[in-house]
């Protein structure tokens, strides 16, 4: 992987906004796991680990407004996707998945958790899925593609809104 220094890696979200994906579209196929409530524990050897590296494995995957497959992603999009593939039914939206799970504390962050701003409107609405500690993966639609990001990179923390944790994934 690429490492890109500090100024790049700003001067690239500032130009990467959100996604406030609202649409329902669900292109084909999509996973269809057995119906889970999104505060159900992952089952099996799922874990916060397990979601972050299946995250971490569509870096470069193109942005595509709606899109919840391989194929493209939207922010919201790709938490839906990684989370139905580890067993847990996740909403579609970003408002939506921002009420689901528990509320972390910033520094208490984990692999899995997810991570909300607030990018073209007020309130949470862009999502990405924390790796750990200050990094992060999403679909941000500025940049064409999903990519891992610091959350304390100049753009991010000014748009920090929260971080919810979805079942005991971590």
């Amino acid at each position: 992987m690429v490492r890109l220094g500090p100024v790049v890696i700003l001067i690239i979200a500032a130009v990467s906004g959100g996604c406030a994906s609202g649409g329902r579209a669900r292109p084909s196929p999509f996973p269809t796991p057995g119906r889970h409530p999104a505060t159900t524990p992952v089952g099996g050897s799922a874990s916060g680990s397990a979601i972050a590296q299946l995250a971490v494995s569509f870096v470069g995957t193109p942005y595509r407004t709606g899109g919840a497959t391989p194929a493209g992603f939207d922010c919201s999009g790709l938490v839906e996707y990684v989370f139905a593939r580890n067993g847990v039914t996740m909403p579609r939206t970003v408002a939506e998945q921002y009420r689901v799970g528990r509320s972390v504390r910033r520094g208490d962050l984990e692999a899995g958790d997810l991570v909300f701003f607030h990018t073209v409107s007020r309130g949470a609405s862009h999502v990405g899925i924390s790796l750990g500690g200050d990094d992060f993966v999403h679909a941000p639609s500025g940049s064409g593609e999903v990519r891992i990001e610091h959350l304390s990179a100049r753009y991010w923390d000014s748009r920090y809104v929260g971080a919810r944790r979805i079942g005991s994934a971590n």
